[in-house]
């Protein structure tokens, strides 16, 4: 099974793809950031949605993990992350993945067992049980790693669509 972990943003999106051939043997295929070079919101949509769609392909992944929003008091910044959302649901849905859809909290608990995890802690997490030496620089990174390892850690039955 191939899942497709993704940290939505509109000037960052994490990635991360990973491998579980079973419930012990975890291979990292690629983890990274995009960050969109455009200005304006439409253009950078045309580019995550160009971006995701061209993972999709290359790693054909079954499932698409994400991570709810996490609403705060910018109320344009969570329109604008619903946004990539959206987009980035419609090019799931294209490839017709499965989707898992997470709050933070549910990640860093399945991660690090704790919900109330600091980033530092879900890093760590992640690059140990990943076997990562060197630690992803950005937040969005690690972050979308900590959402591919929790689709793998949960239930089936938390699918949005099957």
């Amino acid at each position: 099974m191939i899942i497709l972990g993704i940290d939505p943003g509109t000037t960052r999106i994490g990635y991360a793809v990973i491998e579980k051939k079973d419930s012990d043997n975890l291979i990292l295929m690629t983890c990274g950031c995009l960050e969109p070079k455009v200005k304006g919101q439409k253009e950078r949509l045309g580019e995550i949605s160009k971006f995701v769609s061209d993972l999709i392909v290359k790693y054909h992944p079954e499932i698409l993990a994400i991570e709810k929003i996490f609403f705060t008091k910018n109320v344009k910044t969570a329109l604008d992350v619903s946004e990539a959302r959206g987009v980035i649901f419609n090019n799931a849905n294209n490839a017709n993945l499965k989707i898992f859809d997470f709050t933070p909290l549910e990640v860093k608990l399945a991660v690090t067992g704790y919900g109330r995890a600091e980033k530092e802690q879900v890093r760590q997490m992640v690059c140990r049980i990943l076997n990562i030496e060197k630690k992803p620089k950005l937040d969005d990174t690690s972050d979308a790693l900590a959402i591919a390892l929790t689709a793998c850690y949960t239930s089936p039955k938390l699918f949005i669509n099957k």
